[in-house]
């Protein structure tokens, strides 16, 4: 009983510690003068992606693979599916040109790298491991999309995030070392108990992590895009998932392969499916109304996560 404690608290401490460590951060950056934008495109982005970040870690160390593989293939379809499709049927979402042409390609990129190495390591290695060097050449691409990020910035004459409230450097500081503690154990408790409750159950780690560690690890995108588009800040809806879905694959599985091999499991034909997810939005935009996620858009994201699920499940 202790171990499925441990999961849920865990779980709920990814989503806190975020959300924490965002907001002192961002209060930080703040008060030293960095640019509202720039900390939007890159500490809240990276933000929402941590609760991976801390999974994977503690995957990593623990040599469960399946998990660190699950946590990453299932929150992006997650993000796409799932959360863009929640809120298109909230409200149709117009899309930025620059993300429709830009940052949704770039996420496509990144699925199709992923997918590439994944098959690379089985033909070139005669085993199916990602290796440092696919870390490094992840991280190489993180760095190209950081690079992209801030010179948009730069080219942006008007501030597009406001921080509604300001806080005393006691409380950043406590909400910076507060949110990482909550994140360190939230990461260990969900990777533990995830392990025992796949052994318990008799369902594979790969099975857990890509749908209840991915839903509970894509919580802060899925609160920051619903309430983003109930106010209509479409903008932040749409670029907070695309860019949590580069984040995931080129920093968080860039990170993990350079703590250690990882050995891919049997997930090809996941990662197909993560590129017709991906491609579809990107074709979504052009089918209608240009540029824009409608609400029967939405639906057809949802039944085509149901459906992602109900395979994974199947297959065990």
């Amino acid at each position: 009983m202790i171990e499925y404690l441990l999961f849920a608290a865990g779980l709920i401490l990814l989503v806190k510690g975020a959300d924490f460590l965002v907001d002192g951060s961002t209060s930080l950056a703040k008060r030293l003068g960095i640019p509202t934008l720039v900390i939007g495109l890159t500490m809240v982005a990276f933000g929402t992606s941590l609760p991976e970040t801390f999974v994977n870690i503690f995957a990593a160390l623990k040599g469960t693979a399946d998990i660190s593989f699950g946590n990453i293939i299932g929150s992006n379809m997650a993000n796409i599916l799932l959360i863009l499709g929640l809120c298109a049927i909230l409200t149709p979402l117009k899309v930025k040109h620059s993300t429709v042409w830009k940052e949704i390609p770039f996420s496509f990129l990144a699925a199709a790298m992923l997918f590439i190495l994944a098959d690379i390591a089985i033909i070139e290695h005669g085993q199916n491991f990602l290796f440092r060097v696919d870390g490094l050449v992840f991280l190489g691409f993180f760095i190209i999309f950081l690079y992209y990020v801030f010179e948009m910035a730069k080219k942006e004459k008007q501030d597009t995030l406001v921080v509604p409230h300001k806080h005393s450097k006691l409380a950043i500081t406590a909400m910076i070392i507060g949110g990482l503690i909550a994140l360190f154990l939230g990461g260990r408790w969900t990777v533990q108990g995830a392990v025992y409750i796949a052994q318990q159950i008799g369902i594979s780690e790969y099975v857990i992590s890509a749908t209840i560690i991915a839903v509970g690890t894509s919580l802060p995108e899925l609160m920051t895009s619903i309430i983003a588009a109930r106010k209509n800040e479409i903008d932040l809806a749409v670029g907070n998932v695309v860019g949590s879905n580069i984040f995931n694959i080129f920093f968080v599985m860039g990170i993990t392969a350079l703590i250690a091999p990882l050995q891919v499991p049997n997930i090809i034909t996941d990662l197909i499916l993560l590129l017709i997810a991906t491609f579809l939005l990107f074709i979504f935009m052009f089918i209608g109304t240009k540029h824009t996620l409608k609400r029967w858009q939405g639906i057809t994201f949802i039944i085509f996560y149901a459906a992602y699920i109900t395979f994974i499940l199947i297959r065990g």
